[in-house]
């Protein structure tokens, strides 16, 4: 199972990605959890300046923009 962290305070585009990582999730058919990581300090402990951003599997693959789902499959497989 893939976890899937979504970096960022829960403004609305926090939001946006984690319905994006969703739906890139799905269509791939990953068995996924996704976990918001709201925590300031907790995200600046993954070395992220710019929110939103995700985490895959602990590691920070985008930060900083809403990237499509085509982009967001790409750092799921």
């Amino acid at each position: 199972m893939k976890k899937l962290q979504i970096l960022g305070t829960g403004c609305p585009k926090c939001k946006k990605l984690t319905e994006l990582t969703e739906q890139a999730a799905q269509e791939l058919s990953i068995d996924f959890e996704v976990i918001k990581v709201t925590d300031i300090k907790e995200i600046m402990n993954f070395g992220v300046i710019m929110t939103p951003a995700l985490a895959v599997d602990g590691e920070v693959k985008i930060a900083g923009k809403i990237p499509s789902v085509d982009e967001i499959k790409i750092v799921l497989m």
